[in-house]
C-alpha cells in the first residue's frame, strides 16, 4: 500500500528540473524582497519615466511623487548642489540623485557604508534614462557622498560597468 506523504522519485526529479526556471524569472516574480524606492522628479521630465523604469525592471518596487520643488528636497536631504540632477531618490536611508544604476544601488544596499547616498551628477548619455538610440555613451562615475566629501563609487560607460 503506497502511502500518499511519500515523495515518489518522479516528483523530485519535476522539482529539480523546475528549479532553473524559479531562477531565470524577471525580478518581481522571485522571492527577493528589495526596499521601496520613492522618486521625487518634475511632472514634466522625461528621462526620469526612464530611470524610474530602469529600476522597476531591476526588480525595485517605486513610488513616483511629482513635485515642482525638487530643489527643496535636495537641500534638505544634503545634496550637494554641484551634484544635483533632474530627480531625487530615497531607498531605505539613502539618497539615490540622479541617474545611477541599478546595479550600484544594489551594491550600496550590500555593503552598507556610511553615507548619505549615491549621486550621478548632471545628466550623461548613455545612463539608464538617458539611454537614446544613436547617443554615444559617456564614461561617468556613481559618487557615494555624505556631509564631508565624496569618492568614485563605481564606473560606467552607459550602462556598462567597467
Amino acid at each position: 500500500m503506497r502511502n500518499d506523504l511519500t515523495i515518489s522519485r518522479r516528483a523530485i526529479l519535476a522539482a529539480a528540473g523546475a528549479l532553473p526556471l524559479a531562477f531565470s524569472l524577471p525580478g518581481p516574480l522571485r522571492a527577493e524582497t528589495l526596499p521601496l524606492v520613492t522618486v521625487t522628479k518634475d511632472p514634466s521630465c522625461g528621462c526620469c519615466d526612464g530611470w524610474v523604469a530602469h529600476i522597476e525592471a531591476a526588480g525595485f518596487p517605486v513610488r513616483v511623487i511629482e513635485s515642482d520643488d525638487v530643489f527643496s528636497l535636495k537641500q534638505r536631504l544634503g545634496v550637494p548642489a554641484d551634484l544635483a540632477s533632474c530627480h531625487t531618490a530615497e531607498v531605505d536611508g539613502y539618497v539615490i540623485e540622479g541617474h545611477v544604476p541599478a546595479v550600484a544601488l544594489r551594491r550600496l544596499l550590500a555593503e552598507r557604508p556610511q553615507a548619505i547616498g549615491l549621486a550621478v551628477p548632471g545628466m550623461p548619455a548613455g545612463s539608464p534614462g538617458m539611454d537614446f538610440p544613436g547617443v554615444e555613451p559617456e564614461l561617468y562615475d556613481v559618487l557615494l557622498f555624505d556631509a564631508s566629501g565624496r569618492r568614485a563609487f563605481l564606473r560606467f560607460n552607459g550602462a556598462q560597468e567597467i
